[in-house]
């Protein structure tokens, strides 16, 4: 009796390969989903201590003044001439995008209260109180950063 070789796969064969490989799509896929939203939070977080320390420098070379970004000094050159006649900056290169929103917009917040979860719109990049200093990303999920 001869015997028969085969030159192909069976269907059964074909069909345990392909469950195998949906179920490995099925467990890595979202895992790929989650580390794109892990980054842009990341990034958004560097961007802001990049931007918190710019203003430190800033106050620390200004007097203790704090920059106006509605007037662009953050991103543009300065001079101290209370005590000597430097010129400082620019402190950013621009204003970085927040990942998180899109958007690069600064929104000043004045008056005597801290930034609150009332100011936060989630539409802007960042959000900054020009009598303190202090600055926020501009989300409900991260603004207490």
């Amino acid at each position: 009796m001869k015997t028969q070789i085969r030159n192909a796969f069976t269907l059964i064969e074909i069909l345990i390969v392909v469950v195998i490989m949906a179920i490995l799509a099925a467990t890595i896929i979202p895992q790929f989903t989650d580390s794109t939203a892990d980054a842009e939070v990341a990034t958004t977080e560097f961007n802001l201590n990049t931007v918190r320390s710019q203003i430190e420098l800033y106050k620390a070379q200004h007097g203790g003044n704090l920059p106006a970004f509605a007037s662009g000094v953050i991103t543009g050159l300065t001079s101290e001439t209370t005590y000597n006649s430097k010129t400082y900056g620019p402190y950013l290169a621009k204003m970085p995008t927040n990942t998180i929103t899109g958007s690069d917009v600064v929104v000043e917040v004045t008056g005597a209260n801290p930034i609150d979860v009332i100011n936060v719109t989630g539409s802007n990049g960042w959000l900054y109180h020009s009598g303190t200093g202090e600055i926020r990303i501009d989300h409900l999920s991260h603004w207490d950063k």
